[in-house]
C-alpha cells in the first residue's frame, strides 16, 4: 500500500469515528443541558395575573361493601380565576345522576345558586360557615361545595410548596395536619400529606412540572339535615402547572372513602363505598 494510501485510509478512519462520536457527545451534551435547565430545580417564576378558565368533572360511583353498584353522580362546572381583586368564580354548575352503572346520565339540574359565586380563594372557604351562606341545605348543595374545596386544594398543592420541591424527593407537608372544620357542615382530619415534584411534561403546548399529592388514613364527618355520616379517605392525585407562567393546566385526583351513614328514621345504618373520579382541564 502506498503512502498516499495509508494517508486515505487514515483519514477515512479518523472521519468515521468523528461521525460516530459527535452525535454520542452531542446527546450527551443536550441531555445534560436539559438536566441542568428542567431537572435541578424548578424556575425561580411570578405567578401569572391573566384571565384563566377551566372545566371541571367530578364522577361519584357508590357501592357496598361487597362492591355492588348502588348509584353514581356526575357534578361539573366552569371555574374562573384572575378576576379582579384576585378573586374567582363559579358558572354552569350542573349535577346529575344514575342509578344504572352502564347507562348514561340524565336529567342535569342546574345549581343555580353556584350562578357567578365570587370569592377570593384562601382557607376561609374551608374553615368558615359564612363563606356558603346563600346555599341551600340540601345534600347537593355539599358537591357543589365539593368543587371549590377541590379546586383549592390544586391550588395548594400547585402554589404553597413550589420553591420547596426537589425532582423525585417527597416532600411532607408540615401545615396541613390534624382536625379542621368544614364550613359548619362536619370535621375532617388530615394524618398525612405528601407531595412529590416527579418532572416535567408537555401540555396544551408548554412545559410544565408534574407534582404528584397523597393522602392516606383520613376521617370525615358530617352532619346535615337528616343525615350524618363518619368514615376514613384517601386521596391522590397529580397537578401539571407550567414553569412559566405557573398556571394549572390540567390536574386529576382519584379518592376512596368508606363511610356509616345514619338517615333520621331508618333504624339500620348505611356502610356505603364511593369512588371519586376528578378531572380539571383548562378551557381558556
Amino acid at each position: 500500500m502506498t503512502m498516499k494510501r495509508k494517508l486515505n485510509s487514515v483519514w477515512t478512519g479518523l472521519i468515521l469515528g468523528l461521525l460516530i462520536i459527535v452525535p454520542f457527545a452531542a446527546k450527551g451534551q443536550s441531555e445534560k443541558a436539559v438536566t441542568r435547565k428542567y431537572l435541578r430545580e424548578l424556575p425561580k417564576v411570578q405567578m401569572s395575573k391573566t384571565l384563566q378558565k377551566y372545566r371541571m368533572t367530578a364522577l361519584y360511583t357508590n357501592r357496598d361493601l361487597y362492591g355492588n353498584f348502588t348509584g353514581k353522580i356526575r357534578v361539573s362546572g366552569d371555574y374562573t380565576k384572575g378576576l379582579p381583586g384576585d378573586s374567582a368564580a363559579w358558572n354552569n354548575v350542573f349535577i346529575a345522576n344514575s342509578n344504572k352503572e352502564d347507562q348514561p346520565f340524565e336529567g342535569e339540574i342546574k345549581q343555580d345558586y353556584m350562578e357567578n359565586f365570587k370569592y377570593v380563594p384562601s382557607g376561609k372557604m374551608i374553615s368558615e360557615k359564612e363563606a356558603f351562606k346563600d346555599f341551600p341545605s340540601s345534600l347537593e348543595s355539599i358537591y357543589a361545595k365539593n368543587l371549590v374545596w377541590d379546586m383549592l386544594s390544586f391550588e395548594i398543592f400547585a402554589w404553597n410548596y413550589y420553591d420547596s420541591l426537589k425532582l423525585n424527593k417527597t416532600y411532607i407537608v408540615p401545615d396541613i395536619n390534624g382536625q379542621f372544620d368544614i364550613a359548619g357542615v362536619g370535621k375532617y382530619s388530615h394524618k398525612k400529606i405528601l407531595i412529590c415534584w416527579k418532572g416535567i411534561s408537555e401540555i396544551n403546548g408548554k412545559l410544565c412540572a408534574i407534582i404528584d399529592f397523597d393522602a392516606i388514613d383520613n376521617k370525615i364527618e358530617f352532619s346535615m339535615n337528616q343525615i350524618k355520616t363518619k368514615g376514613t379517605e384517601q386521596y391522590w392525585g397529580t397537578v401539571m402547572v407550567s414553569i412559566k407562567t405557573k398556571n394549572i393546566e390540567s390536574a386529576q385526583m382519584y379518592s376512596g372513602t368508606i363511610q356509616e351513614i345514619e338517615v333520621a328514621g331508618m333504624k339500620d345504618k348505611i356502610l356505603v363505598k364511593t369512588i371519586r373520579e376528578l378531572e380539571v382541564n383548562r378551557i381558556q
